[in-house]
């Protein structure tokens, strides 16, 4: 006689196990201490097997028989129920271990080796910051377009809307790699090709105007700041590096007597050794140096420790200490300065001045230049450029940039 819910409710414990049939395989085991647990035998392969059902009464005698039934329909085709389960578990059990998080971690931890320091701590904060606390923990292959999106509106919501645009660039990344590793079946970032709104382009603020420049360079000169970020800033426009690779630039990279400075493939953003010609002018300041923080690892060390370089944002802050806007010149305008200069004023080849630069530039088969192609050339250039820069400090006449002539 099958089990109706009044008889489940006031069933009673014994001393023993107690079973209650209901049919078609499906049974209720009372157990001594009150809990009541459902229960589907069955036979398969000749062997009795038994498929718990759930718990009473959070499983009520309704969703047991549909349970019990859905069993029933496997085994009609085959399929052993219990089997079936445990395959479902270990299914969720890897969809969960290879969630979003999981996968984007895998990833940063695998190409991060490739990147400069500044990149991949950008790229990870904005992973913790705008991905992980709503789509961290969901499955990558559950991870739809949707999902994406809104990560990416609130991102947008904030006004940096070239954040979101990278975020979803590493997203991309993160899916083909998902994709690659057997971890998800596609990439969904294709598909908000144009759903965010568009880039303004921006160019780093620089001083280009060669007597703008020369007072500029008288500014750096009378700085009144500490010695540390004045020779930074006097040094900056003589080599034309990187505000990164200019601020951690170690003792151990500089030869004074070679008169060069090798940037270690680590550190530069294109992931190739660099060779810095220095200018008599830049060895003079760099000698001047050496005195106070020469003992240390650093050659521009932070302000309160010398085990760190200077902080990103020192170069900048003397800027605007000095009076210059953030829309008149950044710490990275003095690569644009140099380049400006140099191409219109100074007539260099532009391929001279782009190797500097540090700029990926190809041989007529397509091979990269080495770090020490053109360096008698290059250093040349460097010397002329430094008493170049003099002459603006000084305040001598000077050619105008042209279009800037009166």
């Amino acid at each position: 006689m099958p089990l109706t819910d009044t008889a489940i409710r006031t069933a009673k414990p014994a001393d023993k196990p107690i079973k209650l049939f209901d049919e078609r395989g499906l049974f209720l085991l009372v157990a001594p201490s009150g809990g009541k647990w459902w229960r589907f035998r069955y036979r398969f392969d000749g062997k009795h097997k038994s498929l718990s059902m759930g718990i009473y009464p959070d499983v009520s005698l309704a969703k047991a028989r549909a349970r019990r039934d859905e069993a029933r329909k496997l085994l009609a085709d085959g399929i052993d129920p219990s089997k079936n389960r445990k395959a479902h578990k270990e299914a969720r059990a890897d969809r969960n271990a290879n969630s979003f998080e999981v996968v984007a971690r895998e990833w940063f931890a695998k190409f991060k080796p490739n990147w400069v320091e500044a990149h991949s701590d950008k790229v990870i904060r904005r992973l913790e910051r705008d991905m992980f606390p709503w789509i961290g923990g969901t499955p990558i292959a559950d991870v739809g377009t949707p999902d994406l999106l809104a990560c990416l509106r609130r991102v947008e919501s904030r006004g940096t809307v070239e954040t979101a645009h990278r975020a979803l660039q590493s997203c991309g990344q993160i899916f083909r790699y998902a994709v690659a590793t057997g971890r998800t079946a596609r990439d969904p970032t294709g598909d908000l090709r144009g759903a965010l709104s568009t880039v303004k382009g921006t160019h780093l603020a620089s001083i280009t105007e060669p007597t703008a420049v020369g007072g500029l360079l008288r500014a750096c000169d009378g700085y009144q700041g500490s010695l540390v970020t004045k020779c930074a800033l006097r040094l900056a426009p003589l080599v034309f590096v990187r505000p990164g690779e200019l601020r951690k630039a170690e003792w151990t990279e500089i030869d004074l007597e070679r008169a060069e400075w090798n940037i270690p493939a680590e550190r530069m953003k294109m992931r190739e050794p660099h060779l810095v010609p220095l200018a008599t002018q830049a060895v003079a300041i760099l000698t001047e140096l050496l005195a106070l923080t020469g003992g240390g690892r650093y050659v521009f060390p932070g302000a309160r420790t010398n085990g760190r370089p200077m902080s990103d944002n020192a170069i900048l802050a003397a800027l605007r200490r000095m009076g210059f806007a953030k829309d008149e010149m950044s710490g990275h305008g003095f690569r644009a300065m140099a380049r400006t200069i140099l191409d219109e004023i100074l007539g260099v080849r532009p391929d001279f001045i782009e190797h500097q630069l540090a700029h990926a530039v190809r041989d007529p088969n397509g091979r990269a230049y080495n770090r020490t192609a053109h360096l008698a050339e290059r250093r040349k250039m460097m010397q002329q450029w430094a008493d170049y820069l003099d002459k603006l400090k000084a305040g001598a006449d000077v050619i105008q940039l042209r279009g800037n002539a009166a």
